[in-house]
C-alpha cells in the first residue's frame, strides 16, 4: 500500500473522503456495541491508568517476601506511620489510586479484624489501637485518590486454613474490611494456595467471595488471573502483550494453579466471552516489601518509562508497587523517582504535535456526532466511527507544517467494545511517497507506538483488520526526548 502522493490522487481522495454525516446530527442511530464491553466501574478503572501498590506488613520488618504466619505480632512496629505521606506522594506523582496489602499470605491484618488473632490489635504498636485501613482510606479521601485493598485468600496463620470452615472465616474477613472504610475501587485477590507439597491446601469458594464483594462494594473491580473485573498480565516484569484484547474466556480456569496459559494472560482472547482487561503489577524495587539493602536498586527513570509504554501503552493499567519502609514512610529514593517519572510523562505528553491538523477519513458513520474531527479534540466520549460495513478504513492527518514526532497514541472508544485487530501507520516522505513507519495489532483503550523520530506533514492510519466498523476516540502525536525506548 505504498503509493505516490500525486496531484491526481489528492483530487481523487478529496472526492472519496468523508468528514461525517449531515449537520445537526444526533438523529441517526449510532454504532451498536461489539462483543463484551466494560461496566462503568471497569471503564473508570481503565481511565485511572496508573495506581500505586503498597506492600506493607510484618515482612517489612523481617526482610522476608513471604512470612510463615508465626511472626510475633510485636514484630510489626512502624516508628512513624504516615498514610498521608503515602497519599500525598501518590497524588503529587499523578497516580490515581492506592492498593494496600491489608492481609498478605502470613495472615497478619493491618486492621483490627475480629476474625483473626494475628492483627494490629494484638501488637504493641499504638497499644493495639492502630487501624491502617482507616488511616489510609481517610488519607485517600483527603487527597482525592481511590482506595483499594489486597486481601490474600492464603493464610499461613489461621488454624482453620485447609478446611471448609476457613471459607466462612475469609468471607467474614472480607465483610470486615469492605464494610467500614468507605468506597473500595479494587479488591486484589491472588490465587496463592498452600505451603508446598506437604502443606495445607484450601478449596476456595470463589463464587461466594465474589458475591460478598459485590454485595458490599458493587463498584469494586476484582483482580485475579481470570478477573472477574481485571486479569493478571502473566508476569511481574511490567510488560503487557503487544497484542492485548480486553476480552477473556474464563470458563474452565481458576486463579492460581488453574490460571490460563501465560500467552493467554498476556494477549487475552480475541473473541472472549467477558470483558476482563489486563493489569500490570510490578515493583519499583527488586522485591515487593521494603529492604534497606535495596535502597540503591530502585528502578531508573528509563526503566519506569519503558514499563509505562509496555503497560498503559499496551492497553493495560499499571499498578506500580512502592513499599513503605520501617518508619511507615515511602522512602526518599522511591519518592524522588516517582516525581522524576511524573515530570517526564508531563513533559512527553504535554504537547500534542497533531494540534491544528486537518483530518479526513475514507468513511464515517451517518451523523455529524461521529465525524472524524473528533479524534483530535481530546474528549474521550467524542469519537469517529467508520460507516457500517467498512472494516478497513484509513484516516489521514495533514499537519500545518512538517513536524517531528516519535510517539503515536491511539484510543478506541471501548464502551462500544474492542474492534481493531491490526493497523499500520504511514508517513509521507520528501519524495511524495507513503512510507511505512509502524505496524501493530490491537489498540484497545490506549496504544502508544514508540518509533524512531519521523519528520513529516502527512500521517495515515490504515485499519488493516477489524471485526466491526472501527471506532477511534483519539489520534495524537508526541515527541519523547527523555527516553530512548523503542517497541521491540
Amino acid at each position: 500500500m505504498i503509493r505516490k502522493y500525486t496531484l491526481t490522487m489528492l483530487v481523487l481522495t478529496g472526492l472519496l473522503f468523508s468528514c461525517g454525516g449531515p449537520s445537526g446530527g444526533g438523529t441517526e442511530p449510532g454504532p451498536e456495541p461489539y462483543g463484551p464491553v466494560p461496566t462503568d466501574g471497569q471503564l473508570r478503572w481503565q481511565q485511572m491508568e496508573r495506581n500505586l501498590f503498597l506492600h506493607f506488613g510484618p515482612n517489612t520488618f523481617s526482610g522476608k517476601e513471604w512470612g510463615d504466619g508465626k511472626e510475633p505480632e510485636d514484630l510489626f512496629a512502624p516508628t512513624d506511620l504516615d498514610c498521608r505521606q503515602w497519599a500525598r506522594t501518590a497524588a503529587a506523582a499523578g497516580f490515581k489510586g492506592l492498593i494496600l496489602t491489608a492481609k498478605h499470605h502470613d495472615g497478619f491484618c493491618l486492621w483490627p479484624n475480629p476474625e483473626s488473632r494475628h492483627t494490629v490489635a494484638q501488637s504493641a504498636w499504638r497499644d493495639g489501637q492502630g487501624d491502617i485501613l482507616k488511616e489510609l482510606s481517610d488519607a485517600c479521601r483527603e487527597y482525592g485518590l481511590s482506595f483499594g485493598v489486597y486481601i490474600s485468600p492464603w493464610d499461613r496463620n489461621d488454624p482453620h486454613y485447609g478446611s471448609d470452615a476457613y471459607n466462612d472465616v475469609y468471607v467474614r474477613t472480607l465483610q470486615s474490611a469492605l464494610s467500614s472504610y468507605g468506597p473500595v475501587y479494587e479488591l486484589w485477590f491472588d490465587g496463592a494456595n498452600g505451603e508446598g507439597p506437604n502443606g495445607k491446601r484450601q478449596v476456595y469458594d470463589w463464587p461466594r467471595f465474589h458475591e460478598t464483594v459485590r454485595a458490599l462494594q458493587p463498584e469494586a473491580v476484582m483482580f485475579s488471573d481470570i478477573g472477574p473485573g481485571c486479569r493478571w498480565c502473566g508476569n511481574e516484569r511490567g510488560s503487557n502483550g503487544r497484542t492485548s484484547w480486553s476480552s477473556l474466556s474464563p470458563d474452565g480456569f481458576s486463579p492460581g494453579a488453574g490460571a490460563p496459559p501465560t500467552d493467554t494472560l498476556q494477549q487475552g482472547n480475541v473473541h472472549g466471552t467477558d470483558w476482563i482487561p489486563s493489569e500490570v503489577d510490578v515493583s519499583i524495587r527488586p522485591g515487593w516489601f521494603w529492604k534497606e539493602s535495596e535502597n540503591d536498586r530502585v528502578k531508573s527513570l528509563e526503566e519506569l518509562l519503558e514499563i509505562y509504554y509496555r503497560s498503559v501503552g499496551r492497553n493495560a493499567l499499571l499498578l506500580l508497587n512502592v513499599p513503605p519502609d520501617t518508619r511507615g514512610h515511602i522512602h526518599e529514593t522511591d519518592s524522588a523517582r516517582l516525581m522524576d517519572f511524573s515530570r517526564a510523562l508531563d513533559r512527553i505528553f504535554e504537547k500534542d504535535i497533531a494540534a491544528g491538523a486537518s483530518v479526513k477519513a475514507t468513511s464515517s458513520w451517518k451523523g455529524s456526532e461521529y465525524a472524524v474531527e473528533n479524534v483530535l479534540d481530546g474528549d474521550y466520549d467524542r469519537y469517529w466511527a467508520a460507516m457500517e460495513g467498512d472494516l478497513t478504513p484509513w484516516v489521514t492527518l495533514e499537519l500545518p507544517e512538517k513536524r517531528t514526532f516519535n510517539r503515536i497514541l491511539l484510543q478506541e472508544y471501548i464502551p462500544l467494545g474492542q474492534r481493531i485487530a491490526s493497523f499500520t501507520v504511514d508517513a509521507l516522505d520528501e519524495d511524495g511517497y507513503w512510507k511505512r513507519i509502524a505496524e501493530e495489532t490491537t489498540i484497545g483503550y490506549k496504544r502508544i507506538l514508540c518509533i524512531p523520530p519521523v519528520k513529516t506533514q502527512s500521517i495515515r492510519i490504515n485499519i488493516e483488520r477489524a471485526y466491526a466498523p472501527p471506532i477511534l476516540s483519539r489520534i495524537a502525536l508526541f515527541y519523547d526526548d527523555v527516553s530512548s525506548y523503542l517497541d521491540k
